[in-house]
């Protein structure tokens, strides 16, 4: 299988252990990413809010450079899949957002016909007057790793069996429901599937799809910091040893907000390279803000 990769400013900084664990489980799988060429920021998640049309544009031009290489886009980060999901969505209904994102970067895409559409699209299609192009699909990470579980399954070299592990997908990942569909919106199980391929015992809570307010991590810190202590409470109630994410925002928030309760966060990758037995799993964890090394040593 091949993708297009877009890894978002977190994987290329705070969340760099998010990044190499990616490529390197994606390699082990036989998944070829190829890096979006030139990509710039899809805004996170401040852009949408301060002003939408810069958000979609910011996003609509990832969508176009993709186009080149023909290939369904996957994103690790959940804001960036969140923020590239809602631009394809508008892009593709609203012909005058298309049209000005084309005069802005300077690239034709939507307005480039296609073969006859279906569904959907073709609805879209008489509603609009104006031809929808593109088949270009836009895929979280755990999406396409959710579909080699069986694959996974057979590679694991080091059961996991005996770790505790909750996992957390946040509240973008699955919402809203239309936007995407490749898991359900209040009980996601793909992560529970990958984790529970990697041996690990994964605990029932209630809060997987909780937020955890990463988006006001700087401004509303005190608000914040209640969420993730709600968070971390739960998950040590379920009797989790830790929190397993699928975003760096999350990640991060989840290990900074804390307030010295020193539970490890790792990314779902992360558990795939241990599981995998690969050789640089300790230079990632080692990059923690709360340390995993004596959970991960007890494996």
């Amino acid at each position: 299988m091949k993708f297009s990769y877009y890894p978002g400013c977190s994987l290329h900084s705070t969340g760099k252990e998010y990044d190499e664990s990616t490529r390197a489980v994606c390699q082990a799988l036989d998944i070829e990413l190829i890096e979006i060429p030139d990509w710039n920021c899809c805004g996170a998640s401040a852009a949408h809010s301060l002003n939408h049309n810069l958000s979609t544009d910011l996003s609509g031009r990832n969508l176009l450079l993709a186009q080149n290489a023909g290939l369904d886009i996957v994103v690790p980060c959940s804001a960036c899949y969140s923020n590239l999901k809602q631009a394809d969505k508008e892009l593709k209904e609203d012909g005058e957002k298309r049209q000005r994102l084309e005069q802005i970067v300077g690239i034709a895409r939507y307005s480039t016909p296609l073969p006859p559409p279906a569904g959907d699209i073709q609805r879209l299609e008489q509603k609009d007057g104006v031809p929808l192009s593109s088949e270009l699909k836009v895929r979280h990470l755990l999406d396409v790793l959710y579909q080699e579980v069986g694959q996974i399954a057979k590679m694991v070299k080091k059961t996991l069996s005996g770790l505790k592990v909750a996992p957390y997908y946040g509240c973008l990942i699955t919402r809203p429901p239309q936007k995407d569909g490749f898991d359900s919106v209040e009980q996601p199980q793909s992560m529970d599937k990958i984790l529970e391929a990697c041996g690990c015992d994964v605990v029932s809570w209630s809060y997987k799809t909780d937020c955890c307010g990463a988006g006001l991590s700087l401004s509303q810190t005190e608000v914040v910091v209640e969420l993730v202590k709600k968070l971390v409470f739960m998950a040590k109630r379920a009797n989790a040893e830790c929190i397993v994410t699928a975003c760096p925002l999350c990640q991060t928030n989840l290990e900074m907000r804390q307030n010295g309760t020193n539970m490890p966060v790792f990314y779902f990758t992360e558990i795939l390279g241990l599981a995998l037995g690969m050789k640089e799993v300790n230079r990632w964890l080692k990059r923690h803000l709360v340390s995993p090394m004596g959970l991960v040593g007890r494996c």
